[in-house]
């Protein structure tokens, strides 16, 4: 089974997910504050995984590709839209800018993705950031979410490009189907599991 730690860092205590499985170390996301706790793990990454580009989940991304040296996978390429970091500066009447990265692979339009011995199936869910995208370990009944669902709770739809609709669909779609037992990691707050949300989710469960 693989070995799961997780940091959690920034203004919006955001979830970072280093992965140790199959001779493979991968983070998910890059939340402020990882690339220098990924130090103290004293791990080297073979890959950093995106679930989104706004801004809390890649402020460190550049970060930690400059230590690791670690290809990016994401599901769109680097785009200051996406990172929403406009929106928040204009909101903060702050100055404030995420330090530019390269994704080395696009994910848009795959439906899986082979590192090494490993295979996650991709699972696109727009509706919180047009490039929402969920990685699953299918032999391991593990789901790296990032804002799409969380603990009775879903990701936010109302900024730029958002859309419940979409994101409810896409739930229904793909994240449903999979078995109760499949642990959630979201990216922000506690785990949950499949069964868990699809009985008891206020927004995009049964009940709902």
């Amino acid at each position: 089974m693989a070995e799961i730690s997780m940091f959690t860092g920034g203004i919006a205590q955001t979830n970072g997910y280093l992965v140790r499985t199959a001779g493979l170390t991968f983070l998910v996301d890059a939340p402020e504050g990882v690339a220098a706790w990924l130090k103290t793990q004293g791990v080297k990454l073979d890959a950093l995984l995106l679930t989104h580009q706004h801004f809390d989940h890649v402020l460190d991304a550049a970060a930690v590709v400059q230590d690791q040296g670690c290809p990016v996978h994401a599901w769109a390429a680097f785009s200051h839209d996406l990172t929403l970091e406009r929106l928040y500066g204009a909101v903060s009447g702050s100055s404030f800018s995420v330090p530019d990265f390269t994704v080395n692979e696009v994910l848009e339009g795959l439906s899986s993705l082979e590192l090494g011995a490993v295979k996650l199936l991709l699972f696109h869910i727009p509706g919180h950031s047009p490039d929402s995208v969920c990685f699953y370990l299918p032999e391991e009944g593990r789901l790296f979410g990032g804002d799409v669902l969380f603990l009775e709770g879903v990701g936010r739809t109302d900024f730029p490009g958002g859309s419940f609709s979409q994101l409810a669909t896409g739930i229904s779609r793909d994240l449903w189907p999979l078995p109760d037992a499949t642990v959630v990691y979201p990216g922000h707050g506690d785990d949950t599991t499949i069964g868990h949300e699809r009985e008891e989710n206020p927004f995009v469960g049964a009940a709902a």
